[in-house]
């Protein structure tokens, strides 16, 4: 249900918590458009509250210098959302200290009325999470400082192990950060190579931050580019599939985590790099659309070693 009074003072939230923010930033974050921010501040400045604001392409709003606000309070809808988000990020192991979660918990309790504090405790009991077992344990402490370079734009100095153990030492310019089945990565510019690579945060050994500073491509893609990436990470099988099907169906069909999707003079093509062909057939034989394996070979013999176990276990010989 769609609450304005509950936006108006989530806009305000943020702009306690942020020295200034762009029209356009609160919009993104509320998901609403500029013009509804707009409006939005206009309803805090009538209630006697001094937002200023500052026009032109880089203007954002502020709170007016010296102002405070009453204490702390949570609606319903925020202390559940709060109490989820740090049940989940506990349950799933994420790259924070245990005691930070439960400190964090425990500050929110206090400043609960008691309606709020009894829902927040009965979630904390009720709710149980089934997750996998994380592949990779992340410093928490490299997640942050990563965090921090992206944000301020600034370049770090790393040093990286491979997945065949080789280690080198390199300057980086971190554009984004992406979680993906488990494994953090970031992406970015790598001075070594003079070339855009992503890094799985697990295989960082030593991380520093450096003096200078960069400027981020606008039109850069974080999340496309670190599940291209994975995709198409040396692997033990090089695959490549030609499907009849349009392009449009292809990709919405087909992860970009699983490898890329073209068009070419053959027609859409799919070509991925992995070591687990036996899923990669299984999932090829799900496609509502007809497939011809290009290479390798050894992805068709995968292809006929499961048609024939479904003959045997439907009773043809």
């Amino acid at each position: 249900m769609y609450f304005p009074t509950t936006r108006v003072l989530t806009v305000l939230e943020l702009l306690q918590s942020y020295r200034q923010m762009s029209g356009s930033e609160i919009a993104r974050r509320l998901e609403v458009d500029v013009r509804t921010v707009r409006r939005y501040i206009t309803m805090l400045q009538d209630m006697g509250i001094p937002v200023e604001g500052e026009r032109g392409p880089y203007g954002a709003y502020h709170l007016q210098r010296g102002h405070r606000l009453p204490p702390l309070m949570f609606t319903d809808a925020e202390a559940v959302a709060l109490t989820l988000g740090l049940l989940a990020i506990r349950a799933n192991g994420f790259p924070v200290d245990v005691a930070g979660i439960e400190g964090a918990l425990a500050k929110t309790e206090r400043v609960l009325p008691e309606k709020h504090l009894q829902l927040v405790r009965g979630m904390q009991e009720a709710i149980a999470f089934y997750v996998s077992p994380l592949p990779a344990l992340v410093q928490n402490d490299f997640v942050a400082r990563l965090s921090l370079a992206v944000q301020q734009r600034q370049r770090v100095w790393l040093r990286y192990r491979s997945w065949q153990g080789e280690e080198t030492e390199r300057e980086f310019d971190p554009y984004g950060i992406v979680v993906n089945e488990g494994y953090w990565y970031t992406s970015g510019y790598c001075h070594l190579r003079n070339d855009l690579r992503t890094f799985r945060i697990d295989r960082i050994t030593a991380l520093e931050h450096g003096e200078q500073t960069f400027e981020r491509p606008d039109d850069f893609d974080v999340l496309s580019h670190v599940l291209s990436s994975i995709a198409m990470a040396p692997g033990s099988s090089q695959v490549e599939v030609l499907m009849e099907t349009s392009i449009e169906h292809a990709q919405k069909a087909i992860p970009p985590v699983l490898g890329k999707v073209e068009s070419t003079e053959k027609g859409v093509v799919f070509r991925s790099s992995t070591a687990h062909l036996t899923w990669i057939a299984h999932f090829l034989i799900n496609l509502d659309f007809a497939v011809t394996v290009i290479k390798p070979d050894e992805l068709r013999e995968k292809l006929h070693q499961i048609a024939a176990r479904a003959l045997q276990m439907a009773g043809v010989d």
